[in-house]
């Protein structure tokens, strides 16, 4: 396997979030940021991230992939643990 890689585009927005006013419209929420990215594969996927306006684009990018590493775990314990036949109650 090897390394990820992809493009990324980054911006701040608002998303239309916030109360309801006339014209079922919604008013701007809060800043987030937007991030669009672009994979070798073609694929494409967006992200709305409520970080700081001053978190480093590069920081942002790798929280981003870093929830592939936790995907991946996740799907091993369940292949390899049989966590997928597993179902707990408290």
């Amino acid at each position: 396997m090897g390394a990820l890689s992809a493009r990324f585009a980054m911006a701040r927005v608002r998303a239309g979030d916030s109360q309801i006013w006339g014209n079922n419209r919604h008013q701007p929420g809060d800043e987030a940021w937007l991030v669009g990215e672009w994979r070798t594969s073609v694929e494409r996927k967006y992200y709305l991230s409520n970080l700081p306006p001053r978190t480093a684009r590069r920081v942002l990018a790798g929280t981003i992939k870093a929830r592939w590493v936790c995907k991946q775990a996740h799907q091993q314990l369940k292949q390899e643990l049989g966590l997928d036949h597993f179902e707990g109650r408290s």
